[in-house]
């Protein structure tokens, strides 16, 4: 058909439809989805009791958008703030850059019969309350109370605020509790999300070192005291990217500052459901006068569809963030809200989180292992105890981004570590997902990286 188009002159009146259907041996119907396609496309125009015509070309309007230079500024964000796992959209790659499971290691038919039964109850058309349905809230609190170590915070349901994942809980979070050109203190390497909220805040980013320990308590005492932070977020169990694990002993020592400093520690619990070697032992356990701000999220464990997670917070704090998420999002789902209760609150539940253990260490080993044997001992910089994520280190001289772009041209997805540093990074980084590409491919995927990081050399 676009080739008869071609050859007409605009215009032109096409055959009836009788003759094309002979012409072309398709059916009526056949040829009728066609031309509704091709007229949608503007290159056939139909006119009822007439026919069928080749469009005639029209002279695009050259639309002047100058003006919105000047109207709207400086950019807070541009487009390059948004990571790699994010922006990068590479089907036929090995996928390594993302940060989602892939649905192998999800509880898919948990999920499946939890929406399905949610579609059918009155949480498909009921409002629910805007802080979210209180079976939810509750199971969040109580996971909260009932883990390793003891619990004395005495958080409780109405301390608990459903939101759609964290990442607009940390917006919530940064506008509410401070505001534009006040400075936040964040590790370094961070979650590039962070990054990007604090910037759209409008806040100042004050970075304090971390690598495979948490950063030291005199560290970020200077940091509040020389820049007047009152924030200070962190992900202490298995940081994105890195994998690291705050110990107890540095945990007290940086709430012991937060204290005297009057400050917030917002801890991102991104991996709570990933550990393998260890378990996420929420730092709010610790906080009973509500400096910690706590984030978890089952968007990662349970469906990237189902969008619902977290926020735990005390006093005045929980007061100004629940404004904040009311004029953002009014509230969330009721639909989702059910179906997450449903899947968690299944006996099932508890099983698939052993069995997920149990892939992501093999995956994690598998990965290792390679990487060690491929690449050299000294490029993996800590075997990380869970998460998702190895965090590799280059010689200096190999570029991570032009690296990354080498490894997507010969198939293979990652995504260079100059995405998780608030200011320059310190050396050349890459981080490898072991949860997204299927293991049988890992070998494959370090043969990749091995080509590229030699070629740069």
């Amino acid at each position: 058909m676009r080739h008869l188009i071609d050859s007409s002159g605009a215009g032109a009146k096409l055959p009836p439809t009788r003759t094309l259907v002979g012409d072309f041996a398709v059916s009526p119907l056949t040829l009728q989805r066609v031309v509704q396609r091709l007229a949608q496309e503007g290159l056939l125009e139909t006119r009822p009791g007439s026919g069928t015509f080749v469009a005639r070309q029209r002279l695009a309007l050259r639309a002047d958008f100058s003006w919105q230079t000047t109207s709207l500024g400086p950019a807070r964000n541009g487009a390059a703030t948004v990571g790699t796992s994010m922006a990068l959209n590479a089907p036929d790659a090995i996928a390594m850059h993302g940060g989602y499971p892939g649905e192998e290691l999800l509880p898919t038919r948990l999920v499946r019969a939890a929406l399905t039964r949610a579609a059918r109850g009155s949480a498909a058309f009921d409002r629910p309350p805007v802080a979210g349905l209180g079976e939810l809230r509750a199971w969040f609190a109580n996971e909260v109370r009932s883990g390793p170590g003891g619990r004395s915070s005495g958080v409780s349901g109405d301390d608990v605020i459903i939101v759609p994942g964290s990442q607009s809980a940390l917006t919530s979070i940064f506008r509410a509790l401070a505001q534009p050109g006040d400075a936040i203190v964040m590790e370094s390497p961070t979650y590039w999300g962070a990054i990007a909220a604090a910037h759209q805040a409008g806040l100042v980013i004050v970075p304090v070192a971390r690598g495979a320990a948490a950063p030291s308590a005199e560290a970020l005492d200077d940091a509040f005291a020389s820049s007047g932070a009152r924030l200070f977020y962190a992900q202490p169990h298995f940081a994105n990217p890195t994998g690291a694990l705050w110990t107890p002993a540095e945990t007290r020592a940086i709430l012991d500052v937060a204290r005297a400093r009057n400050a917030f520690v917002i801890d991102d619990d991104w991996a709570h459901d990933f550990g393998i070697d260890a378990d996420a032992r929420p730092i709010i356990a610790d906080d009973t006068d509500g400096h910690v701000v706590y984030l978890r999220s089952l968007t990662k464990s349970v469906s990237s569809s189902l969008r619902v997670g977290a926020l735990v917070a005390r006093g005045p704090a929980l007061a100004r963030i629940q404004v904040d998420r009311t004029v953002t999002d009014l509230y969330v789902s009721g639909m989702l809200q059910a179906a997450a209760v449903d899947v968690v609150t299944d006996p099932a539940w508890r099983s698939h989180l052993s069995r997920l253990r149990s892939q992501l260490r093999l995956r994690r080993d598998t990965l290792a292992g390679l990487v060690a044997g491929r690449l050299g001992g000294e490029t993996l910089t800590s075997l990380p105890r869970g998460g998702l994520n190895l965090w590799l280190r280059f010689d200096d001289r190999v570029d991570a981004r032009t690296l990354a772009s080498r490894c997507l041209a010969a198939g293979l997805a990652v995504a260079p570590g100059n995405d998780w540093f608030p200011t320059e990074p310190p050396g050349s980084f890459l981080r490898l997902n072991y949860s997204g590409a299927h293991p049988e491919r890992f070998e494959e995927a370090v043969g990749i990286l091995e080509a590229a990081r030699d070629a740069l050399r």
